[in-house]
């Protein structure tokens, strides 16, 4: 793919600058590297620059969601079974599954429902009208290939499909850019400073990595580390038996967890509502 002139230009007189010019990419990285090191550009440039260097290395499989993390609706589902789902999980979008999960015959749109709101708009309800179509992808499309494609065909998500046509899971337009520009934090993200920040009366939320030293030291509960966890991530990986989706909820010791922000890997956020008559936790003064 050719440069626009202006970008061909712009690299010309960096090369001339430190009278070198690149051989590979690895030589271009440390040149940038060189120029930032005195000042010629910030550090959040220069991370980006280097996330859309990698980008042309990754593939859809590389961050997809997976199978067995997909929020989906089933076409022949009620409108009553639908809605609670949209509302729980918080996504946006959402396959439409047929017959099995390898069987995606439309994507939904959480903001086409908002007119289910009164009863005889449910009552009229044909999924339909509402679903739009599904984009499919190998699991080998390039990331820098992809997000041309969703910018041209102005979609958000893709199905990712394997080698014989099966579902492999899915991918949106923020997996890739976050590629490029980093995490994209929502709502339900913690300042890295805070693992605990009071939202209202009796609910918190809770970052996955808060050690259970400090949530019993905070809440005064007595959730024990003796079994081989230590923080409250891994409390609710054990107690679900797996890594839970966002909108999964479960009550330990009368505790209400909640997951409000998850990946593939792992638990990000947590809303925790402590139990009724529980005293209110010592807020700490940057939490409130």
């Amino acid at each position: 793919m050719r440069q626009p002139q202006d970008t061909r230009q712009w690299l010309k007189r960096l090369w001339r600058a430190f009278g070198a010019e690149p051989r590979n990419r690895q030589d271009l990285l440390q040149l940038l590297r060189e120029a930032r090191a005195r000042g010629l550009f910030e550090a959040d440039a220069l991370s980006m620059i280097e996330g859309v260097l990698a980008v042309s290395d990754l593939h859809a499989r590389d961050v997809m969601v997976p199978r067995a993390q997909m929020v989906y609706v089933r076409r022949d589902d009620p409108v009553t079974r639908i809605l609670p789902t949209v509302v729980e999980s918080g996504h946006s979008r959402f396959p439409v599954m047929d017959e099995d999960r390898d069987d995606i015959v439309g994507i939904l749109l959480a903001k086409d429902l908002l007119r289910l709101c009164t009863e005889p708009e449910q009552e009229r309800f044909d999924i339909r009208e509402f679903m739009r179509p599904a984009v499919f992808v190998p699991e080998s499309k390039r990331l820098d290939v992809l997000l041309k494609e969703f910018r041209g065909n102005r979609q958000h998500m893709a199905i990712v499909v394997d080698e014989y046509g099966g579902v492999a899971g899915l991918i949106t337009i923020e997996d890739v850019i976050e590629q490029i520009v980093g995490e994209i934090d929502d709502e339900f993200d913690v300042d890295d400073d805070q693992n605990i920040r009071r939202e209202a009366d009796r609910q918190y939320l809770v970052r996955g990595v808060t050690r259970l030293e400090e949530f019993n030291e905070y809440f005064g509960s007595h959730f024990s580390e003796e079994q081989g966890y230590e923080t409250v991530a891994g409390l609710l990986m054990r107690q679900f038996g797996r890594l839970p989706r966002r909108g999964e909820s479960l009550t330990v010791a009368g505790f209400e967890f909640r997951i409000m922000r998850a990946d593939r890997r792992r638990i990000d956020a947590l809303r925790v509502v402590i139990p009724a008559g529980t005293a209110a936790p010592r807020d700490v003064e940057s939490a409130v």
